[in-house]
């Protein structure tokens, strides 16, 4: 009966000091191949945790008191191992709280970066919009500056024209007052 609330508080130590080590986890990283170092280091603690659980079942097992007791020899042999197993349960929770994190600052990194490419993209319309707005009004203004050209071209040739048709008539008077 002592034995199982010896595991229970245990247990409770080690959940106490696994919440305790997440608060002091280190910001990720912002590589993948961090991640995945991470991920190994984690998979080599749950391997390590296996093993060191099979020791413990071993430890249960073991009795080497008389009429085949356990010692307090062999209770403390499987209460160390507990402790080791509930020491590599705190180190897997703080490095999958660092998987945990690598997660989610890839997520928001990339989140960012959508937010960048959408604010340059929405940039780069509005400057087209403004380029095409630009070169309307330009084609407009090249339109109507070739018209006033012909008109002012069209009033020219008739100035000119007008200024011949005179002096020719002019001409011709004179031409007429001095045989006359």
């Amino acid at each position: 009966m002592r034995f199982s609330y010896l595991i229970i508080l245990v247990w409770l130590l080690g959940t106490a000091l696994s919440s305790r080590a997440a608060l002091v986890v280190a910001p990720p990283a912002a590589d993948t191949a961090g991640y995945e170092a991470q991920r190994q280091k984690v998979n080599e603690l749950l391997q390590k945790r296996s093993a060191r659980f099979g020791q413990f079942d071993e430890s249960l097992k073991k009795r080497t008191g008389i009429f085949g007791l356990k010692t307090k020899k062999d209770m403390q042999a499987s209460i160390d191992i507990l402790k080791q197993i509930v020491f590599t349960d705190n180190d897997i929770f703080r490095e999958t709280k660092m998987l945990l994190d690598y997660k989610e600052f890839e997520k928001s990194q990339i989140a960012q970066q959508a937010n960048e490419f959408d604010g340059r993209i929405n940039g780069y319309i509005k400057t087209i919009s403004k380029l095409q707005r630009e070169q309307e009004r330009l084609s407009a203004e090249v339109d109507r500056l070739e018209n006033n050209n012909l008109r002012n071209q069209g009033l020219l040739t008739l100035f000119a024209l007008t200024t011949v048709g005179i002096g020719i008539w002019l001409f011709v008077r004179r031409q007429k007052v001095t045989k006359a």
